[in-house]
């Protein structure tokens, strides 16, 4: 064989190889495409490697979300509707209380705030005479409000914390006082959560009459 005809085999095995390894790199084959109906941004190839076997064509379509809502939930469940500190005899505290129940699932607690209406323990017949700790009308006496969150809670977190308010002295009608604050949701159980209690010690020249006080309590969910 001549060194010419030899040179032409060489050629035609090196593109018989060319031709090999090119078929050999068109492996897949679109077939069809992977949407969402409504929007094109989520299309992708579906490919076949041109082989009639099981399983031989695939794609996949990604960042399909999946979405829930929960609502927030806020309860409040107040145990009375008034506290009876019976008749005050000079000198002596006399004491009485509520509870309040709470059930939320906001993720940072509650709180709750107790706010007087008039600023202490209020004359029916001469609204200018108060028991409180002021002096406004002539007289110093006191009018305490506390309270003690329960010892056992209703939330299902161990982190779980409550605080309640230490006794202090009522006398105005503007002050929000936090009586029960918490760090996580809780469910609701009795009224028990946390108790409120109001003490109030009359002098020996405090006015007869009946007395009284209104209070507002505000819950605020933390969510």
């Amino acid at each position: 064989m001549t060194k010419t005809q030899i040179q032409k085999v060489f050629a035609a095995i090196a593109l018989f190889a060319i031709a090999t390894a090119n078929f050999g790199a068109v492996h897949a084959t679109q077939i069809g495409t992977g949407s969402v109906v409504g929007t094109g941004a989520f299309d992708t190839a579906i490919n076949w490697n041109d082989t009639f076997t099981a399983g031989s064509a695939s794609g996949s379509v990604s960042n399909i979300r999946i979405k829930a809502r929960v609502n927030p939930t806020l309860n409040m469940s107040i145990s009375a509707e008034e506290i009876d500190l019976g008749t005050l005899d000079a000198g002596v505290a006399s004491t009485g209380s509520l509870f309040l129940e709470i059930g939320t699932n906001a993720k940072s607690g509650v709180s709750i705030t107790a706010r007087s209406q008039s600023g202490g323990l209020t004359q029916l017949d001469d609204p200018t005479i108060q028991i409180n700790d002021l002096t406004a009308d002539g007289l110093a006496e006191s009018y305490t409000w506390a309270s003690t969150p329960n010892a056992i809670d209703d939330s299902s977190s161990a982190a779980f914390a409550a605080t309640g308010l230490t006794a202090l002295e009522v006398n105005d009608n503007s002050t929000e006082h936090t009586v029960y604050s918490t760090n996580k949701g809780e469910a609701t159980n009795l009224e028990d959560d946390v108790e409120f209690v109001v003490s109030a010690t009359a002098a020996a020249e405090t006015p007869a009459g009946d007395y009284e006080d209104y209070v507002t309590f505000t819950v605020t969910g933390n969510f």
